[in-house]
């Protein structure tokens, strides 16, 4: 009757180590995870992978105890499940560098959801930010998933990370045309809009003399919310105010000389 007694023991102690580990690792899990939800600038996608990796870890570990247990050779089990893991990693890499890189993308927050980002050459709002992939949503609306090795591995532009945005504009005059007076007038139009912030200063300065116009460059700072607003604003009342002022806006002409003229 020694077997029996050995085995019942072996099974209380391997029962034992085996609801440990469920309990533990759920509460492993759930502390994980709790953690995201109560900082809310914290992608809760990676901890609750994380969160149960380490269960299932936990888990992988009670369960060579309990075969040691029972007199198992372990050691050949662990090492099958090496090269089972290593020819599952080579076989999934490609989608592996995504989790990879989804993983980085959480933990560095080059951007977050709602951000209007430039991404792999597509431009669009951040919707989702998974583990493998990133979603964007153009501005006509239109859905882009991106791998997030390609994501991570390339150029990230974030129009949307900083509070206060320049907006660049160029209006051209014909060269007839009284640059004091053109300057006045767009720079009464900078004056006179209070979305355009007086830190840093405006630039509004003639930068080029063109085939038919001489150019005036006006760089205004601006809220990042009315970045396009003011832009769209100021290029319709540029056209009015220097239209009302008598400065003519030229156009590109092109005049033919006939050879027997």
């Amino acid at each position: 009757m020694g077997w029996i007694g050995d085995l019942i023991i072996n099974v209380v102690y391997g029962g034992t180590i085996l609801v440990a580990a469920i309990w533990v690792g759920g509460f492993l899990k759930t502390y994980i995870v709790s953690y995201s939800r109560e900082h809310e600038d914290i992608d809760e996608t990676l901890f609750t992978f994380l969160g149960t990796i380490a269960r299932y870890a936990l888990l992988g570990f009670a369960g060579v105890f309990v075969l040691a247990r029972f007199g198992i050779q372990t050691a050949s089990l662990v090492a099958v499940i090496g090269a089972a893991g290593l020819a599952i990693g080579l076989a999934l890499q490609g989608t592996l560098a995504n989790v990879a890189a989804g993983v980085m993308l959480v933990i560095f927050r080059p951007f977050k959801i709602g951000d209007f980002v430039e991404l792999g050459g597509f431009s669009g709002t951040v919707k989702v930010v998974s583990l493998f992939t990133t979603e964007l949503a153009t501005p006509d609306n239109v859905q882009i998933i991106l791998p997030n090795g390609q994501v991570f591995g390339a150029a990230i532009k974030n129009y949307s990370f900083y509070d206060t945005r320049r907006v660049d504009m160029v209006f051209g005059v014909s060269y007839g045309s009284n640059l004091k007076d053109a300057e006045a007038i767009l720079q009464e139009l900078i004056d006179s809009d209070d979305r355009i912030l007086s830190t840093p200063e405006a630039f509004l300065k003639v930068t080029n003399l063109g085939d038919s116009s001489v150019d005036f460059t006006m760089r205004v700072w601006v809220d990042a919310s009315d970045t396009w607003d003011v832009k769209f604003d100021m290029t319709r009342r540029a056209k009015d105010a220097l239209d009302a002022g008598g400065i003519d806006i030229p156009f590109p002409t092109t005049t033919v000389v006939r050879a027997d003229a």
